[in-house]
């Protein structure tokens, strides 16, 4: 691919050096930003495809425009393999990200109105799972649940006694922001007890789901949700996995419900990335993500760091910088100093705004993408606490750069861009 940027440069010099830049920002960071990963270099190539040409309006033999002949074959292995990874009964590839699927999901099964339970944003939950300014809560009646004040986890007592006050029509369960595993049963059998449907979001953990280090909301949930990104390690995509009952519907909800033709480039990315997460390797991969979180989030809590839940059971840590009186807007700022990329999140019953949160996100899953194992996590904690303690110093933060890269030389990615 070196060659295709070398000639970029030579037809569009400013904006060659923008994706130059940014491809040495990637390579000279160390990105712990839950939400994100780095693609392999043939998901790159598939997504930056000759399918970027095509439109496609409908579904396999089922299109609005001629021509989709190849098209067909790349939704119907991306549907397959997605089929294969996580057990579905049906798959919609389509969805252009993580929000249009769940507003999708909304649009397929619920009216105007209706009644849904979902997590709130400032515990863990999404945007779109509610939150008032967001068109979901403006057009869906949403109960918000969250997590015991002082265990700051899920309490599904407390969602079951909600579920059987509110009645909702929709139980939706996931997070963004929540460190430890989700019984995706207990919210099924909620569901089933008051007649609700059971829709999981499980964007984050995807990928630790197909490579069984999570628990997995198939076969029971009716709907899931996901983007394709993130833990999965595919392109910027999204998909909705559910029972067959709700085939029809959720495929017209995305077209022509919502949407008009797909992005073809990106279902030829997440094909490549679908296979990729069906070989061996991939499980070996998802259970050193969880390994390098569980040991980073104790190396943080032996230095002084308080997390969230006291801990973490999947990729991502959230941790309150309350005691160390830094905000997280600011912990965001110090660290990305030195090259290491986190981003500021509210913490429960957080009393800041959520433009200058107490807390900080951190996950793994890119650098075990990266190559790094536990005892780069154990030089990781004491970089990021030296940054954190040591604000004030120059001194601290040149020596924490320095090593900062030198880890990223040691664990190089794209040096055949």
């Amino acid at each position: 691919m070196k060659g295709e940027y070398k000639k970029l440069r030579e037809k569009d010099k400013k904006a060659s050096d923008i994706l130059v830049n940014e491809l040495k920002r990637q390579q000279s960071t160390l990105g712990l930003i839950a939400s994100e990963n780095f693609v392999s270099t043939n998901v790159l190539r598939a997504t930056g495809s000759v399918f970027t040409n095509k439109y496609s309006e409908g579904y396999p033999a089922k299109r609005y425009y001629g021509g989709n002949k190849y098209v067909d074959e790349i939704e119907i292995l991306a549907q397959e393999r997605a089929k294969e990874l996580f057990g579905a009964e049906h798959v919609n590839v389509q969805p252009y990200s993580g929000s249009p699927a769940n507003l999708e999901v909304y649009f397929a099964v619920l009216n105007h109105g209706d009644k849904v339970l979902g997590m709130n944003l400032a515990h863990g939950g999404h945007l779109t799972h509610g939150h008032p300014i967001n068109f979901s809560g403006k057009t869906y009646k949403f109960i918000q649940y969250g997590v015991d004040k002082k265990t700051h986890l899920i309490d599904y007592d407390e969602i079951r006694k909600l579920a059987k006050k509110e009645k909702p029509k929709l139980i939706l369960s996931g997070a963004t922001a929540y460190p430890r595993e989700i019984d995706f049963k207990i919210f099924h059998e909620i569901a089933e007890e008051i007649g609700a449907i059971s829709m999981v979001d499980m964007s984050h953990i995807a990928g630790l789901i197909a490579a069984k280090v999570h628990p997995s909301p198939f076969p029971f949930t009716d709907i899931i949700t996901t983007t394709t990104h993130k833990t999965l390690r595919g392109p910027r995509g999204a998909m909705i996995l559910c029972k067959e009952k709700f085939a029809k519907d959720i495929d017209r909800a995305v077209f022509p419900g919502m949407q008009g033709g797909p992005h073809n480039h990106t279902t030829a990315g997440m094909t490549v990335a679908f296979g990729e997460a069906l070989k061996p390797e991939f499980k070996e991969y998802a259970k050193q993500i969880v390994k390098n979180c569980k040991t980073l989030a104790e190396e943080l809590t032996n230095r002084g760091m308080n997390l969230v839940s006291g801990g973490t059971d999947n990729h991502l840590i959230l941790a309150d910088l309350t005691s160390l009186n830094i905000s997280g807007k600011e912990a965001e700022s110090l660290l990305e100093e030195v090259g290491i990329i986190v981003n500021k999140n509210m913490v429960p019953y957080d009393k800041r705004s959520p433009f200058d949160p107490s807390g900080i996100r951190i996950g793994t899953a890119g650098l075990t993408t990266r190559g790094m194992k536990e005892s780069e996590m154990k030089l990781l904690a004491e970089l990021m606490m030296k940054t954190l303690k040591n604000k004030d110093s120059k001194d601290y933060k040149l020596k924490v750069k320095q090593e900062v890269k030198q880890l990223c030389e040691d664990f190089p990615i794209y040096n055949d861009l």
